[in-house]
């Protein structure tokens, strides 16, 4: 393991503490944790990269075993993060080693006219995690006070009362919420946010990527470059949703993703821990139950 590189030790300082205020630019998008970093050629780096989540998955695939068998919590993912910042990388990477069984994608496009005639949260609810489950939101409510904030006119089509789309109208949504997920806690569900901060550099670089490598050309959309020009106006609204929704119950960690392999294991050990602040055990077996076991134990050794 690189030297310096402790994620474990690391956690507190990429969660958003609730009640104080953040500033994205003072987060660092490649994160320094590292010491000597960029003294160490690429290769050692990947070698390392491999090893670190590696270790992360596994460690998280176990607890995710354990909340599997306890079956009375369920663990909610929130993915969010501009366009290329690697959402899908770290699904795939991050929960490569998870039973596929106990887990449940859901990415949300453009909402339908059904989806459009309830409230908000209506389609992001029925999409929850069972107990014992773990349900990974890509992209989630949130966008409700991101890209709706960042395009008004989208307020237009969820046909709501006159009053829309001041200030207090954001507020009463990130209210909302809080409310929310604050149900969700009360009622066994761990809510775990990510937003995977990624530099506009970078961003450009992968955007790039997926114009060079025909493996990739399908990805990408020109409406990325639209997005690309609201930049500051996305960031204003990330900080304002991350500021306004942090709390104990539900909390915010602002993931540095310019390096995918650190986002990667960064969201996979944060995972596993959050999993761990559950205490949870295997069931215990009744006196019957373990008698049950042990007949069988002795009739399966009695055979030839």
């Amino acid at each position: 393991m690189a030297k310096g590189l402790d994620l474990h030790r690391a956690v507190d300082s990429f969660r958003a503490t609730p009640g104080r205020k953040i500033r994205l630019k003072e987060y660092d998008t490649e994160w320094k944790g590292m010491e000597g970093l960029g003294k160490v050629d690429k290769d050692s780096i990947k070698a390392q990269a491999d090893d670190l989540l590696a270790d992360s998955v596994k460690e998280l695939s176990e607890a995710q075993e354990l909340l599997w068998a306890n079956n009375q919590h369920s663990l909610l993912v929130i993915l969010q993060g501009l366009d290329a910042s690697g959402k899908d990388g770290i699904i795939k990477h991050v929960m490569s080693g998870i039973n596929p069984q106990g887990c449940q994608v859901t990415s949300f496009k453009v909402p339908s006219e059904e989806e459009l005639d309830h409230n908000f949260l209506w389609r992001y609810s029925k999409a929850l995690p069972e107990r014992g489950r773990v349900g990974i939101f890509n992209r989630s409510y949130y966008e409700e006070v991101l890209v709706v904030r960042v395009h008004p006119e989208l307020l237009g089509r969820q046909r709501l009362p006159e009053g829309k789309g001041d200030e207090a109208f954001w507020q009463k949504r990130f209210e909302d919420i809080n409310s929310f997920e604050q149900h969700l806690s009360r009622n066994g569900t761990l809510v775990v946010k990510f937003f995977l901060n990624i530099s506009k550099n970078e961003q450009k670089q992968r955007l790039l990527d997926r114009t060079d490598d025909p493996r990739k050309r399908w990805k990408f959309s020109a409406a990325d470059l639209a997005e690309r020009k609201c930049w500051d106006a996305y960031l204003k609204a990330f900080e304002e949703a991350i500021n306004s929704t942090s709390t104990k119950y539900a909390p915010w960690y602002i993931i540095p993703a310019d390096r995918k392999w650190i986002a990667r294991s960064v969201v996979a050990s944060i995972l596993a821990s959050s999993i761990g602040t559950l205490n949870l055990e295997y069931p215990k077996l009744s006196e019957e139950k373990n008698q049950e076991l042990e007949e069988a134990r002795k009739r399966l050794m009695s055979e030839p």
